[in-house]
C-alpha cells in the first residue's frame, strides 16, 4: 500500500497503541481491517480516493448507528459510536458548508441544463463527483429535490 491516508491511519495506530489509547487503537484496527479487505477486494494496491471511500463507508455505517441506538434508547452505546465517528472524521477531509452545497449543486443544475425532477439522477451523479466526498448524500439529494422541484 502506497495511499497516503494509508500510511497515516498505520502511523496514528503505532501512535495510539504506544499511547494506550484504546477506543482509537480500536477504530484505527478496524479502519486498517477494512483497507486491507478493500485491497483484497479490488486486487491492487489501494489509491487514496480507494482508502476516502472506505472511510466515508465506515463514518455511514456510524451514523446509522447512532440514529439506531438513539431510538432504541441506548444513549452509552451512541455515545460510544459518536466518539468513534469522530475518529474517523480526523482522516476525512472537511465538509461543505451548507452554503458551498447549495452553489455546487446550482453550478451543476446550470451546467447540465436540468430543470425537471427527471434529471435528478444526472444531477446527483455530478454533484457527488464534484463533492469529491466533502458532503454526505443525503444533504445533496435535498438540495437537489428542491431545487429541481421550482
Amino acid at each position: 500500500m502506497s495511499a497516503a491516508l494509508w500510511n497515516r491511519i498505520v502511523t496514528e495506530l503505532t501512535s495510539a497503541m504506544k499511547a494506550r489509547e484504546e477506543l482509537r487503537t480500536s477504530v484505527l484496527r478496524g479502519l486498517k481491517s477494512d483497507l486491507k479487505y478493500k485491497e483484497i477486494e479490488l486486487g491492487k494496491d489501494l489509491t487514496d480516493d480507494d482508502c476516502l471511500a472506505v472511510l466515508q463507508s465506515a463514518a455511514k455505517k456510524r451514523k446509522d448507528s447512532i440514529d439506531a441506538f438513539k431510538k432504541g434508547g441506548r444513549s452509552d452505546r451512541a455515545e460510544t459510536e459518536a466518539a468513534e465517528l469522530l475518529i474517523i472524521k480526523e482522516f476525512l477531509p472537511a465538509e461543505l458548508s451548507d452554503d458551498e452545497l447549495d452553489n455546487l449543486v446550482t453550478e451543476v443544475i446550470d451546467e447540465l441544463a436540468a430543470s425537471t425532477p427527471q434529471d435528478f439522477g444526472k444531477v446527483m451523479k455530478a454533484t457527488v463527483a464534484k463533492a469529491g466526498g466533502r458532503a454526505d448524500g443525503k444533504r445533496i439529494a435535498a438540495i437537489v429535490n428542491v431545487r429541481l422541484k421550482k
